[in-house]
């Protein structure tokens, strides 16, 4: 289990966030999701409120405490770090029984105030920035938030993409069964992809892409290539129908039937390259994962 009871000695009528903050040099937000979802226990195990004042001489904090399968980053620098993830490995865990995601590496060799900047879905694989220190993170977060950065992936999509493309249609969630599903039309935000192809195999009839993702909206390359006619190959969303996509977010589609109905036992979309300028430095950061080059090619 990634989450680890920790005791600590308390300052006695201080309001808990307050001590959270002050003693535990938490971030004002952190202390408060902390408290809100429960993860600070007074002597009797019963969690402190809000705004509780703190009667006991200890509490106890559910941590995060990363654990190692082996991943190290890609590179690492004084305040940030870049990892190079692996198709199927979530982010970040969505509840307290995920066994294992890229958060507890990052944790694992940077530590607690180590944070993601940005995520990736978990079949997604590449380039990952990871703030190393409380202001880091905030920087760079901001950062992203501001769109201050250029990043580019490789895809491997089906049908033959002779010309570059630039697809600005507007996204919004599609409203129906499959809840994290986008749509692309002229509602929702605007959004803007260039596709770039690269090579065709005509045998396999697939063409490897750049895809630019000019705006940051979820799904995004996958919706726009979709919408396009040129659906991510392995995609278990998009181009399914809904019992088959339901059936890959209930973890209930055998992989065989995954293998049948999607062509393939991933998503082939691998976030490739990543520029950002960081203290005046510009870096220009390229993935070393070559699976999708060795996939496409493979006959």
């Amino acid at each position: 289990m990634p989450f680890v009871l920790k005791k600590y000695a308390t300052q006695k009528d201080k309001k808990i966030q307050i001590f959270l903050m002050q003693n535990l040099d938490l971030e004002p937000k952190t202390a408060q999701r902390l408290i809100n979802r429960g993860r600070i226990f007074k002597e009797d195990m019963n969690s402190y409120m809000m705004s509780e004042i703190i009667t006991e001489e200890h509490l106890y904090v559910a941590e995060f405490e990363g654990h190692t399968q082996g991943l190290k980053p890609l590179l690492t620098f004084e305040e940030f770090a870049l990892f190079d993830k692996p198709t199927n490995l979530m982010v970040h865990p969505i509840s307290k029984k995920t066994p294992y995601s890229l958060l507890d590496e990052v944790r694992f060799h940077f530590g607690q105030k180590a944070n993601l900047i940005h995520r990736i879905d978990a079949e997604t694989s590449g380039l990952v920035l990871v703030g190393r220190n409380l202001k880091s993170v905030k920087t760079l977060k901001t950062m992203f938030e501001e769109k201050k950065y250029n990043k580019s992936y490789l895809a491997i999509v089906q049908g033959e993409i002779t010309q570059e493309l630039h697809i600005d249609s507007s996204l919004e969630r599609e409203g129906k069964r499959i809840g994290v599903r986008m749509k692309a039309g002229e509602e929702g935000k605007e959004s803007l992809t260039i596709i770039k192809p690269i090579q065709y195999n005509k045998e396999k009839n697939l063409t490897l892409v750049e895809a630019i993702p000019i705006t940051g909206r979820q799904h995004q390359i996958r919706v726009h290539l979709y919408s396009v006619g040129h659906r991510i190959l392995g995609d278990p969303i998009y181009g399914v129908e809904d019992e088959y996509a339901e059936g890959y977010l209930n973890k209930t589609l055998s992989e065989e039937k995954r293998q049948e109905v999607t062509k393939s036992h991933r998503l082939w979309l691998h976030a490739n390259y990543l520029e950002f300028t960081y203290k005046g430095a510009v870096y220009k950061i390229y993935s070393k994962n070559d699976d999708i080059l060795h996939h496409f090619k493979t006959k």
